[in-house]
């Protein structure tokens, strides 16, 4: 398995010395042109027989996807990939001497944010000795396939964390292949990688329905919690991928992270427990290395779908902005902050601020909401609801297309309003040491006094924007109750904010600094607003339309 990875990476390298863009399947690597005119069509030929067909011995996918039992593979099909690489070596070092190339590796993934990735404890040796206990007895595990258990175990004591997970992740498929298989009864989607026939792995076993358009009764059976675990670690694009990208490897081995071993066999620990004898499973259960972990499985919720992704990006922000100098101007600047603060543009944004905010917070869920007085709400307390309203649940497993882009389009707006929150801190920081060091010509010391008090303006409005984001957020599964019509208006509303907050990224960045401008966009902004809120087309609103029907 390692050496079918650490090849597949190898020869795109190779391709890429005269291709342009690798091709992402194996297949479809070994049979183009340019590997051929490299090595020569008769090698290629022979890596197509080995690895990239399935009219061959398609060794890759038959071991990665977890069809092999470990007396499957004779060992001089291991000698015969070794000598094979050996060859390769030989041959390229040949063309790079002909062709007085240099071969450049593309640089390997390494895996970050772990304590995302972190939801269940190290995984200690009272956690191994339950798990091989429990590993002989579960029928999860087809007997076949046990000594690759036994070896994961091993290679965790050892270490070797990269190993441990590549034969836990090539299990895990193989088991959930078989129930997928016993729930659906379907025994035929059990077949091996044949030539003839479509086989069954991880992309069908997690997806909402079958082939032939039926409800897959998979994720039923195994309920949310560990179907949002397996989203989360194998197919959400902002999650580690780490079957993806072992299996292609694209990851640097000795530096394989324990965190993500340790959740998988955290994980594989209580989904084996289910298919044990109920009176054993419940005396493994109260061991207290097992329950803890029992208790953070059944409430697992995903990390790394947009949903998820968008509230942490809210909360950031919201968190940052709260850390603007909202302070008094230095003296020198009050005149010109003066002019600025009777700008009736200015005073037109403070009045608009207030009365959308007002009629979004008629909108926040009543066991959520904070204030009972909404006429009278002061500025510095409006973020507060934020952190409540992102404490709601909300369904992340298998959203339909259009909340998809419904969520893509709100995390750009929280990009950006992001992005102006760490320039606006940056720039202050900056202008503050030059007006203390006295430093600052005329014109930026009148600059410098607009930019306080712009900010205080853009404080609200970004708080504005993210309780927009917020509230849409936990409403965002009403989208289904919108037309075709109303569901475009919609889009073009969003786009309308987002680009605002482009805008706002442009004209308060260190290079423009027009805060003049920067009231102009924002009258325009909140009007649109306004309009459309008072069109009572937002989710908010339908949401309260739909339970307004439901009571009747």
């Amino acid at each position: 398995m390692k050496l079918t990875a650490c090849l597949e990476r190898a020869l795109g390298d190779v391709f890429l010395l005269i291709g342009k863009e690798c091709p992402f399947l194996l297949r479809d690597l070994l049979a183009s042109e340019e590997l051929a005119q490299i090595f020569g069509l008769s090698v290629t030929d022979v890596l197509r027989v080995f690895f990239g067909s399935p009219c061959g011995l398609n060794l890759r996918n038959v071991l990665w996807h977890g069809f092999a039992s470990p007396q499957e593979i004779p060992p001089k099909y291991c000698s015969m990939m070794v000598v094979l690489t050996a060859g390769l070596g030989q041959l390229l070092k040949s063309y790079l001497q002909q062709t007085e190339s240099t071969l450049v590796p593309r640089p390997l993934i390494t895996l970050t944010d772990l304590e995302d990735l972190t939801v269940f404890p190290d995984v200690t040796y009272e956690v191994l000795s339950v798990l091989e206990e429990v590993m002989k007895k579960s029928t999860f595990i087809l007997r076949i396939m046990l000594p690759y258990w036994e070896v994961a175990l091993i290679k965790f004591k050892s270490h070797r964390f990269a190993d441990c997970a590549m034969l836990l992740l090539t299990q895990l498929e193989t088991g959930l292949r078989n129930l997928f298989a016993t729930v659906n009864k379907c025994p035929k989607r059990l077949l091996t990688a044949e030539s003839t026939a479509l086989y069954t792995t991880f992309d069908e076993i997690l997806a909402k329905y079958l082939n032939d358009g039926e409800i897959n009764q998979l994720p039923v059976f195994l309920g949310e919690p560990a179907m949002e675990f397996l989203w989360d670690f194998l197919n959400h694009q902002e999650g580690p991928r780490v079957r993806d990208h072992l299996s292609h490897g694209e990851i640097n081995l000795p530096e394989f992270p324990k965190e993500i071993t340790n959740q998988l066999l955290a994980f594989s620990t209580v989904l084996l427990l289910r298919f044990v004898d109920e009176e054993l499973a419940s005396v493994f259960k109260e061991k207290a290395a097992i329950k803890p972990l029992v208790s953070l499985a059944e409430g697992y919720s995903a990390c790394f779908h947009p949903v998820s992704l968008l509230r942490k990006q809210v909360l950031s922000c919201e968190k940052s902005i709260g850390a603007w100098p909202l302070r008094p101007l230095p003296g020198e600047a009050e005149g010109e902050a003066a002019r600025l603060e009777g700008n009736s543009e200015t005073n037109a944004c403070n009045s608009l601020i207030i009365k959308i905010m007002c009629e979004l917070y008629r909108h926040v869920p009543e066991s959520h909401c904070v204030f009972t007085d909404l006429d009278n709400i002061p500025v510095e307390k409006w973020p507060r609801p934020l952190r409540e309203l992102c404490g709601i649940r909300v369904p992340t497993l298998f959203c339909p297309r259009a909340v998809l882009e419904v969520l893509a389009l709100l995390q750009s707006i929280g990009r950006c309003c992001a992005h102006v929150s760490r320039q606006v801190a940056a720039s202050w920081a900056r202008r503050r040491q030059q007006w203390a060091a006295k430093t600052l010509r005329s014109r930026q010391r009148q600059n410098y006094a607009r930019m306080l008090r712009g900010i205080e303006l853009l404080s609200p409005v970004l708080y504005l924007i993210l309780l927009l984001i917020a509230l849409e957020l936990i409403n965002i599964h009403v989208l289904r109750g919108k037309n075709p019509c109303e569901y475009q208006q919609y889009l073009k509303f969003l786009k309308s904010i987002l680009q605002y907050a482009e805008n706002l990224v442009a004209h308060t960045s260190p290079e423009k600094n027009k805060w003049f401008e920067m009231i102009s966009l924002t009258h325009t902004a909140l009007l649109k607003m306004w309009t459309f809120t008072e069109k009572k087309q937002m989710l908010i609103h339908l949401a309260k339309t739909s339970t307004s029907k439901a009571v009747l």
